[in-house]
């Protein structure tokens, strides 16, 4: 990989270190930084392929000796936790939009925001710590970016997210949600909202505000399929 003269930046670096992340090879960051729309060269996605692979062995390992579930209880929530919405969760919270490297055309197009890029820009962070670090230092990092995550099992969840996690488990297409109608006055209003999960079916809800209603189909929704 040519890096081309470009620099990995005092801030990004600062914001990995901070992480806990080795920066000893500027431009192994670079490249899981980079979006292929830069036109640089070379991109995230062989570090994205490794990472993806030290994220599920990490989170394996942590289910099977923190869980007494059934091989298929943990690979559903091993699923889950692993799904492209998750990882695109995690890069948001620590703050990895402004630092994804994206062509002109891409940014404007909201990939800096986009889930399929955030979760690849977090997969491949993983790949470059673990040929950096080595894989007990890169486990650690995913043990503390997911703790909160993996430690939520067994706990009741809010209704949206056990249903964004079930789609997850199951390898389905995530719910999608729609206002179907809103009626009376504005002091009064009723909202009603339709979730729905490819190839498995919908469900309304009526509520008085759109968030309540999306509340009450996800749970609906759950007792009904899931």
């Amino acid at each position: 990989m040519s890096d081309k003269g470009v620099s990995l930046g005092r801030d990004t670096r600062a914001w990995l270190e901070g992480l806990g992340f080795e920066v000893a090879n500027e431009s192994l960051w670079l490249e899981a930084l980079t979006h292929g729309s830069t036109g640089a060269g070379f991109n995230y996605e062989r570090l994205e392929f490794l990472g993806d692979r030290v994220l599920g062995l990490a989170i394996a390992g942590w289910l099977y000796r923190n869980s007494s579930g059934s091989e298929g209880e943990l690979a559903q929530r091993l699923n889950a936790l692993v799904s492209r919405q998750v990882c695109a969760a995690v890069a948001r919270e620590i703050g990895a939009p402004p630092h994804v490297r994206l062509g002109k055309q891409a940014r404007d197009d909201g990939a800096a925001d986009s889930d399929n890029v955030l979760g690849d820009v977090t997969e491949a962070l993983l790949g470059a710590s673990l040929l950096t670090s080595g894989y007990p230092a890169t486990r650690d990092i995913v043990w503390r970016l997911w703790r909160a995550r993996v430690e939520s099992a067994g706990r009741t969840k809010h209704p949206k997210s056990a249903l964004q996690e079930w789609a997850a488990g199951c390898n389905r297409r995530p719910p999608e949600y729609a206002l179907v109608a809103r009626s009376g006055p504005d002091h009064a209003a009723q909202f009603t909202v339709r979730v729905g999960v490819r190839n498995v079916g919908e469900v309304e809800a009526t509520a008085s505000s759109k968030q309540e209603a999306e509340t009450e189909a996800a749970r609906l929704f759950m007792e009904r399929y899931g």
